[in-house]
């Protein structure tokens, strides 16, 4: 039988997820927003109440819960505000790389860092020529001695102004195409590292991203993620099987908040002599958003389930993160047009979503890019 019945510890956490993003983050969310402020003190109140970082086993401090649990706390953290989620989501987005492929002493270290000190940390992979072309990177690291040399940049990297460290991607041998790709973990205080100006971008602008430079950047050989060189871009992609379930729950969460949002005002506002919700148009519209929410959180919950069963979950995990994103894009915007012209203005929550909801059709991997991973599991056995 399939059970789609959360049980008591988990509808507790989830429970404790809500009742943090409704008295945390969104009485904040507009503010952070309009003047893009980075809520490090709210971001570490979360990791006080066990809200983040969840993946971390318990060996190293953490909780040591599964990619379910984390989708939980996901959506409502994203539900709270979209742009918070993504900039607390950023540490286990870094961690996850380590935890699959980390050996066990860099595992007591960087994990203990995050999960016992509250250490922040960013995935820093994407560069200004390399996007959803991971192999295309640039981004050299040259083995001297008992360290490596990096030079290069990176684009976009989530909290970069606010890390402890960084999961870099390198080159260690540029002629042998992705299985020359090696993963380091880089302090942010290591000389020659330099970041750029905080991005001013379209939504979500309390999360900080900014690129990094890295000149002649030295690091301890010890801190090559994994026991060879070899293995850093299969260890960096399997990071993406474990992160975009929680993306799509950011983006269901995105979604579901917009759609209440709709509602209620569907109720107030009156045209024509009864509510807009009484109006076919404006009923068919709610209908929709709600089907495609309840679509997407099966979708991620089906992702994670995978993960946590151990069962290949990369298309699962392109289906979840792909619907759910457009999906949020399509909500937000239908919620928009129910608010006319007051959606319109950013007096309004639901203007400050849709300018979020954008991004989640780009990063971890765009939409289109989620449709080539599906077509490529879907056909690579004919």
């Amino acid at each position: 039988m399939v059970d789609f019945q959360l049980d008591e510890m988990q509808e507790m956490l989830r429970e404790l997820a809500q009742e943090f993003a409704r008295d945390e983050i969104r009485p904040h969310a507009e503010h952070w927003d309009e003047e893009s402020v980075y809520p490090k003190e709210t971001i570490q109140l979360a990791h006080e109440m066990g809200l983040l970082n969840l993946h971390i086993p318990e060996e190293y401090g953490g909780p040591g819960l599964g990619c379910m649990e984390e989708v939980l706390v996901n959506e409502e953290l994203a539900w709270g505000d979209p742009g918070f989620a993504t900039a607390a989501y950023a540490t286990a987005l870094a961690c996850a790389p380590i935890i699959t492929g980390a050996t066990e002493a860099q595992k007591n270290i960087w994990l203990r860092k995050v999960a016992e000190e509250g250490a922040l940390a960013s995935y820093a992979v994407t560069e200004p020529g390399a996007g959803s072309d991971v192999a295309a990177i640039q981004t050299t690291a040259v083995r001297e001695g008992d360290e490596y040399v990096i030079n290069g940049s990176k684009m976009w990297i989530t909290g970069a102004g606010y890390a402890d460290f960084f999961f870099v991607l390198a080159k260690t041998d540029p002629d042998a195409g992705y299985r020359g790709m090696s993963g380091f973990i880089v302090e942010s205080n290591a000389d020659g590292l330099s970041l750029g100006k905080k991005e001013t971008n379209m939504g979500q602008r309390c999360s900080d991203t900014r690129s990094i430079t890295f000149n002649n950047v030295r690091v301890p050989a010890n801190q090559l993620v994994g026991e060879s060189e070899s293995g850093g871009w299969m260890n960096a992609m399997s990071a993406f099987d474990l992160s975009r379930p929680n993306i799509a729950a950011h983006a269901t969460g995105l979604a579901r908040a917009a759609y209440e949002y709709a509602l209620q005002y569907s109720n107030e506002r009156q045209t024509f002599g009864k509510p807009l919700h009484k109006h076919q148009a404006i009923q068919f519209m709610l209908a929709d958003m709600k089907t495609n929410i309840e679509a997407s959180r099966m979708l991620t919950w089906k992702s994670a389930a995978d993960a946590d069963a151990g069962i290949k979950n990369t298309e699962s995990a392109a289906h979840a993160k792909r619907f759910a994103a457009d999906t949020a894009m399509q909500v937000s915007t239908d919620a928009v047009q129910v608010y006319g012209g007051y959606g319109y203005s950013e007096e309004y929550p639901v203007a400050r979503l849709m300018r979020g909801a954008k991004v989640m059709q780009i990063y971890e991997g765009s939409s289109q890019v989620q449709r080539m991973i599906i077509g490529r599991e879907i056909t690579k056995n004919l």
